[in-house]
């Protein structure tokens, strides 16, 4: 069977998989990207404006404690610790979908009593969110970003 395989049908089946290969990944890659989308319309304002994140941050990173979340299935309640008094005890949360913008919810909230609040379960998509919480102290801005996995 070997006897008459030369150097050029070598060539010939080395090209037509690499054909192959490359066919392979335009049609099973291409179909796993149906919603590619940027994170934000104006990202060139929203760059401009990010040293104000890292300071937020930054401030966020020296505190002693920092607020918590956890998850239930009512939803997800973030509380924060007696040290931490925020102006107001009004909280600016994002729950950032990063596949689906259709998906975020964002809100100014207040805090109760016990110095929490709730994201009910019922604005709450299964997959991956970032949620970023922002709140202002002596009118110094804060914020804390957190990974959630949501099912």
């Amino acid at each position: 069977m070997f006897k008459n395989f030369s150097w050029g049908h070598g060539v010939a089946v080395a090209l037509g998989l690499f054909m192959s290969f490359i066919l392979f990944l335009i049609f099973v890659f291409s179909s796993g990207m149906q919603n590619s989308e940027l994170i934000s319309d104006s990202y060139y304002e929203d760059e401009l404006a990010y040293q104000e994140i890292i300071n937020a941050k930054n401030n966020a990173d020296l505190l002693t404690e920092k607020p918590v979340y956890n998850q239930n299935k009512e939803g997800i309640t973030i509380t924060f610790p007696q040290s931490v008094k925020p102006e107001n005890a009004n909280i600016h949360f994002e729950l950032f979908r990063t596949d689906d913008s259709n998906l975020d919810v964002k809100k100014d909230i207040p805090l109760d009593g016990k110095n929490q609040f709730q994201i009910p379960a019922k604005v709450i998509f299964p997959g991956s969110y970032t949620l970023k919480v922002k709140w202002e102290n002596n009118k110094k801005p804060y914020q804390v970003d957190y990974d959630i996995q949501w099912k």
